[in-house]
């Protein structure tokens, strides 16, 4: 996906960023998968997931299997 496609999009960010130092955007396609930019570049080109790959990384990141290790 271009990035003049994903001006069409509609972004969405996490609430708990609002220091204005970037965050991470996503947009739903169509298709039922969802694009990924950083906002900091938006006219960066995005990533793009299948519904099916973006259900299984939200399930890991419920389920914390993307925190930080202790150390």
């Amino acid at each position: 996906m271009s990035a003049a496609q994903s001006r069409d999009l509609q972004w969405f960010k996490a609430k708990a960023s609002t220091s204005g130092n970037g965050c991470v955007e996503v947009a739903h396609l169509p298709d039922g998968g969802v694009a990924v930019r950083n906002s900091r570049t938006p006219d960066e080109p995005v990533i793009r997931f299948t519904a099916f790959e973006w259900d299984c990384f939200l399930d890991g990141a419920r389920k914390g299997e993307f925190d930080l290790p202790t150390v």
